[in-house]
């Protein structure tokens, strides 16, 4: 009588590792990438009280001059787990980023610049020591 076979051969099973640490290998610098993206995101989210506060001085003083953190209705400080710091002059917000938030080996910082214009604020979003693939998400979110 012939004997059959029962469950999986050693090279299939390999062969199974094998593929499985390949699409690992492509999938976790992906992740790492979205999840750095993400996190930018909603750091640029807990700075739009900020940017509310600089719109609105500016609206009712007419200059971003008067713009500083705590007056003018601008808010005063204060920290996430994403951005460490807030400071806010003549209408310029930066924010302070601990290392490692975001996959940055140290600490970084985001600068939101307004541009007063006749009908609209608009914000030029910068970048200090952050992975590309935060930089880029942060200029896709320039206007």
């Amino acid at each position: 009588m012939k004997r059959v076979q029962q469950g999986f051969t050693l090279i299939e099973l390999m062969i199974v590792v094998a593929i499985i640490g390949i699409l690992a290998a492509v999938a976790i610098p992906q992740y790492k990438d979205y999840t750095s993206k993400s996190k930018a995101a909603s750091a640029l989210a807990s700075l739009n009280a900020y940017k509310q506060g600089v719109a609105l001085c500016a609206q009712e003083t007419g200059a971003l001059t008067n713009c500083d953190l705590g007056a003018n209705g601008v808010p005063a400080t204060m920290a996430t787990a994403l951005v460490s710091e807030v400071a806010v002059a003549d209408g310029k917000i930066t924010a302070t980023i601990p290392a490692n938030a975001m996959g940055n080996s140290s600490a970084g910082t985001i600068v939101l610049e307004p541009t007063n214009g006749d009908a609209a604020i608009t914000w030029k979003i910068t970048s200090t020591n952050m992975p590309a693939a935060v930089t880029a998400a942060l200029s896709k979110n320039n206007s």
